[in-house]
């Protein structure tokens, strides 16, 4: 018997004494990483995943679980300094959600899918769309609209303009989550900054956001302006979000101007060497929103004659379209000065179309008799000469400009404007009297200015992502 135990002993002694040196030898490592485990909020699964990759360091891939308990499979790995990570194939413990794509990544409705479809898409190039559950806000519920806006208010009957929606032709685009938006503008600042045409999408966007809010009083106005047909500084603030949506009127983004003239009277020219004063007060905000352009077609600004001034030098006549280039090189260069693009997304809203028939703005033009959309391209009006112009300066700037060509989508819709429903209780002889009282420039609202904004919410979804 005793025979028969001893190698047993011997056996035990060893494989003992084995097991004690092994345990010896691995308990600083299996010490710091357990400890380092529980200092973070890393699920214990990842610390098999760790344990994987030190056995196996050709793994570059981690899986680790989200706080909704689904293990996404994630390459972390270095990109302009920073630690960033890859999201790759699910793990196979988590197949009921539907592929990453599939989920919804922030509670907006926002897929990986979507993102790349909108990055891969012209947005700009599509069709108006009849959908039911337009517009983005009820009509005559949004206080902030412009009078010469307000259509509804103004005894427009026809309904027909608010229920088209802008869809591109190589892809389809979210609609406008005013919560979303707002969170994504959460403590933030987002200015408006040109003409009468980006008040008209400022205000439209101050309606969307607002009729997402739940308590409407936490919507106000602190620009100290409550009269709006006033010119110059507003903005609101939306309370729950401390967000702030700024409007600043500059028609021509450079400074106007007064000096005097030989005769000793005072003369209003366009410095095209200076820009407006007041953009200093908006170069650290958040979003920007520029735009410029109608107010170049007006017959002093587009005759050129004896108004266009740079340095102590007022041109007896300049070409429109060199003195747009100038002006624009000048806003460019700020820009590139000024704006810090690390901090500011930069936007520039392109040429709003007009639709008058019979005559210009200030000569008899109408467009009362319209309700439905232009429908065969062959109507469209010819590209704008500004927009060329504004593209060449775009390509020679330094800041990244985002480019919003709303034209193309503006030039089809002659049937949504105010016409002669800019003003409360016109009489017979004032809807008969289209140089006062007909508007085929500016929009009705709700209507085509909140597709833009539903494009700029598009543009917000793919710079953030």
């Amino acid at each position: 018997m005793n025979s028969v135990f001893k190698p047993r002993k011997t056996k035990i002694f060893v494989f003992g004494f084995m097991f004690v040196s092994i345990a010896c030898t691995a308990y600083p490592w299996i010490n710091n990483f357990f400890t380092s485990s529980s200092s973070s909020s890393i699920h214990y699964r990842s610390q098999f995943s760790s344990i994987f990759s030190y056995i196996f360091p050709n793994s570059s891939l981690v899986s680790t679980v989200g706080s909704s308990g689904s293990g996404l499979t994630v390459d972390f790995k270095q990109k302009d300094g920073i630690l960033v990570k890859n999201l790759g194939k699910k793990s196979a413990d988590n197949k009921k959600g539907g592929s990453l794509n599939e989920r919804n990544m922030n509670g907006s409705g926002v897929t990986v899918n979507l993102i790349k479809s909108l990055i891969e898409c012209d947005l700009f190039q599509g069709k108006w769309v009849k959908d039911e559950s337009y517009p983005l806000y009820i009509e005559g519920s949004c206080p902030h609209i412009y009078e010469a806006f307000n259509c509804f208010l103004n005894g427009r009957l026809d309904k027909s303009y608010q229920k088209l929606r802008w869809q591109p032709n190589e892809c389809n685009i979210p609609r406008l989550n005013g919560s979303d938006m707002l969170e994504r503008l959460r403590d933030k600042r987002l200015a408006f900054v040109g003409d009468s045409l980006n008040r008209n999408m400022w205000e439209s966007l101050v309606c969307v956001l607002r009729n997402s809010v739940k308590d409407k009083n936490n919507v106000v106005e602190i620009s100290g302006r409550r009269e709006f047909k006033t010119e110059g500084f507003y903005s609101f603030l939306f309370k729950d979000y401390g967000c702030k949506i700024e409007f600043f009127q500059s028609p021509f983004l450079v400074q106007e101007w007064e000096m005097v003239d030989n005769n000793g009277h005072k003369k209003e020219t366009l410095r095209l060497d200076i820009i407006e004063s007041s953009l200093s007060k908006f170069k650290d905000a958040d979003v920007i929103v520029f735009n410029t352009g109608h107010w170049w077609t007006h017959e002093k600004t587009s005759k050129g004659k004896d108004y266009y001034q740079e340095g102590n030098h007022v041109y007896n006549e300049l070409n429109v379209v060199e003195a747009f280039h100038r002006a624009l090189n000048t806003w460019a260069k700020w820009v590139d000065a000024n704006v810090n693009p690390k901090k500011t997304l930069v936007f520039f809203m392109g040429y709003s179309a007009s639709h008058f028939s019979g005559g210009q703005w200030n000569s008899g033009g109408a467009c009362d008799n319209e309700t439905e959309p232009i429908k065969n391209e062959t109507y469209l009006s010819s590209y704008p000469w500004k927009m060329n112009v504004l593209e060449t300066i775009l390509k020679g700037m330094k800041t990244r400009i985002s480019y919003l060509n709303i034209t193309r989508m503006t030039d089809y819709r002659k049937d949504a404007h105010p016409s002669v429903y800019r003003k409360q209780n016109l009489t017979e002889t004032e809807k008969r009297s289209p140089e006062r009282y007909q508007d085929c420039s500016h929009w009705c609202l709700p209507g085509v200015p909140d597709s833009w904004n539903e494009l700029l919410y598009v543009q917000l979804l793919i710079q953030q992502h």
